[in-house]
């Protein structure tokens, strides 16, 4: 018996697809499933026009069975097998692929697409097995064929006595190492769950003897003696696969129960989620999708380790666990799948060749979910709050990232803590309730709520009856700078120098005082040792004594968050400490300012308490303990 060679280029590609080509090994039952499916494709769409076939639909099937005495495992179909002349062409020569011939010589309609292009992907079936037997009859052939190979040494052909038309492909796996446990392929519940993760949706049934075990028929007797229960093992056959995909499926022939149970299932996620859409694109490209928005955020969410990405089918072959590009980061938060007929493929089947069609879908999900996100919006203003407290944080870092690029695709998704009942606003809606002669779209920043609710900044804007965005994650501010304005409408913090709404006569009498007192507020500044830019009086505050703002792009707030980032290099806001006028602590102020060294140990006091107001650090707490007690 002749031992042919493989052509030179071919031994080579072989040697990199067994090495190099496939990331996971178990990608070879996906590839051996998908070239069975193939061949029973062929042969089903021959029957439709030829009655010798004798088969019908429901005939056709894949078989898998394994043997782990002889650590053997065959995948056999009863499709339209191969000649001589063929297993030569086809398995003899790499990336010769009778079902790319098949494809460009038959016009086949949506059901009868054939998965395989390359003729590449039954090698895979080296990376685990140390010989690899395949027995074909094509149909109308009389004779049989062996094809026998143990990798790049070559293989042999000669004639089989198989009697059924198809392909039987019988795999001797590699001995287990300590890296490597290639027995796992013989284990049935392993063979079980890659077929359900690769090829669950194969149009025809993969079936396989699978052993279970039921406990023995026991005697009265032994039940009167209670007698343990004996068990025996039996054989049942099982479909592995689902084979019909429930994003092919009609609209109208599905409800909400499948939907949410087919994501409980599939996503291993134990809360129903809390939006889906269901996509059929008949577009170049052309695609089927079924998106869903979980209600709880992962516990990785906000991690490093989180993935994102969508799962990605071509023709119902799961190609991609997570393919990232499907998304733009700050829709990160969605699950589900694309399936499409469109892609360009790579040999292995697991990348593409061409990314054009995949931004083309990527583009197409982002406006469907942008979309559906405003409808829930809209139309269910609950579930999207309910949305928003998981998931808006995400939105915001889209609004900041990539230098504000897609703030205008997320503006109208965002949502902030209102002074007004305090309760979540977009910002349409803040806009539209403005008043008249408001200017600005005033927002405070802080810890929390209860914080920002006590700053001293936000008094005259209270008592004037303007709303206030609260805002409290550390995004936030970074988002709204980048947004800068609204519906011409500028966004303004309530420790900005000027909030347009002060009152001109009280402008001008500060003005006066200021300039009375200009000595005393110069020497305030000057005891701080450059932590402020200056002192100033206040035309914002109302009972408080003091307050701190900045001035310049980097506020308070702002500083924080940039300076505890793990870097060397820090910022610092332009600080400006204002103290109230109206306030008691003005005409104490006042009555020790010939006292420099008392005028110098106020203006520690003061700066150290509005540290405090705005949640800040302070330098000394001992000295500021000691400076009340002194003062006092």
């Amino acid at each position: 018996m002749e031992t042919k060679q493989f052509k030179a280029e071919s031994k080579r590609l072989l040697e990199m697809m067994i090495h190099s080509i496939y990331t996971h090994k178990e990608i070879f039952l996906r590839e051996l499933i998908s070239n069975a499916s193939d061949a029973i494709d062929k042969l089903y769409f021959k029957s439709l026009t030829d009655d010798s076939v004798g088969l019908k639909k429901d005939d056709f099937a894949v078989w898998i069975y394994t043997d782990k005495d002889s650590r053997t495992l065959k995948i056999t179909d009863n499709g339209i097998g191969m000649t001589e002349e063929e297993l030569e062409n086809n398995l003899g020569t790499i990336a010769n692929s009778g079902s790319l011939k098949f494809k460009s010589e038959n016009k086949l309609d949506e059901d009868n697409q054939i998965i395989g292009q390359f003729g590449v992907g039954f090698y895979s079936a080296f990376m685990v097995a140390k010989k690899v037997t395949v027995i074909s009859k094509a149909f109308g052939s009389d004779k049989a064929y062996r094809w026998e190979s143990e990798g790049v040494d070559g293989y042999t052909i000669t004639e089989d006595d198989k009697k059924s038309v198809g392909t039987e492909i019988t795999l001797e796996l590699l001995d287990d190492t300590d890296d490597e446990k290639y027995g796992e392929f013989l284990d049935e519940y392993r063979i079980k769950s890659l077929v359900k993760k690769y090829s669950d949706y194969i149009r025809f049934p993969i079936k396989m003897e699978v052993t279970h075990s039921r406990p023995k028929e026991q005697t009265e007797e032994e039940k009167e003696q209670n007698k343990p229960l004996e068990y025996e093992d039996y054989i049942e056959v099982e479909t592995l696969n689902s084979m019909v995909p429930l994003w092919k499926k009609n609209k109208n022939e599905l409800k909400e129960e499948d939907y949410k149970h087919f994501y409980t299932e599939k996503f291993y996620d134990y809360n129903e989620p809390i939006k889906y859409a269901h996509v059929k694109n008949e577009g170049m490209p052309s695609y089927n999708a079924l998106l869903y928005i979980p209600s709880k955020a992962p516990f990785d969410y906000y991690t490093k380790e989180f993935e994102k990405g969508l799962q990605l089918y071509s023709n119902g072959v799961l190609i991609m666990d997570k393919c990232a590009d499907l998304l733009p980061d700050y829709f990160s938060f969605v699950k589900g799948l694309v399936d499409s007929e469109d892609l360009s493929l790579n040999i292995s089947r697991e990348i593409l060749q061409h990314d054009r069609q995949l931004k083309a879908i990527a583009k197409s999900i982002e406006k469907t979910i942008t979309a559906e996100l405003k409808k829930m919006l809209k139309n269910d203003r609950e579930k999207y709050e309910e949305f928003w407290k998981a998931f808006g944080l995400q939105i915001k870092f889209g609004v900041y990232s990539d230098f504000g690029m897609n703030k205008d695709k997320l503006q109208d998704l965002l949502m902030f803590t209102s002074s007004n009942e305090n309760k979540l606003v977009t910002l349409d809606e803040y806009v539209t309730a403005m008043r008249e002669e408001q200017k600005y779209i005033y927002y405070a920043t802080g810890e929390n709520i209860s914080r920002i609710e006590h700053l001293p900044q936000t008094e005259l804007l209270k008592d004037k009856g303007y709303e206030i965005l609260y805002l409290t994650d550390n995004v936030d501010e970074f988002a709204i700078k980048s947004l800068n304005k609204y519906k011409d409408k500028e966004f303004k913090n309530v420790s900005a120098d000027d909030l347009g709404i002060e009152d001109t006569d009280k402008k001008e009498e500060i003005k006066a005082k200021e300039e009375e007192n200009s000595d005393m507020l110069k020497n305030l500044a000057d005891s701080l040792e450059g932590k402020v830019e200056k002192v100033i009086l206040s035309q914002r505050l109302k009972s408080h004594p003091v307050c701190l703002t900045s001035e310049g792009e980097i506020t308070l707030e702002m500083e924080k968050v940039l300076n505890a980032m793990p870097t060397e290099q820090k910022v610092h806001a332009k600080r400006v400490l204002e103290i109230n006028p109206e306030h008691e602590i003005f005409e104490k102020l006042k009555a020790v300012s010939d006292n420099k060294e008392k005028l110098a140990k106020y203006a520690k006091l003061l700066y150290t308490q509005a540290l405090l107001i705005e949640g800040m650090n302070i330098d000394d707490p001992v000295e500021f303990s000691n400076l009340i007690c002194e003062l006092m």
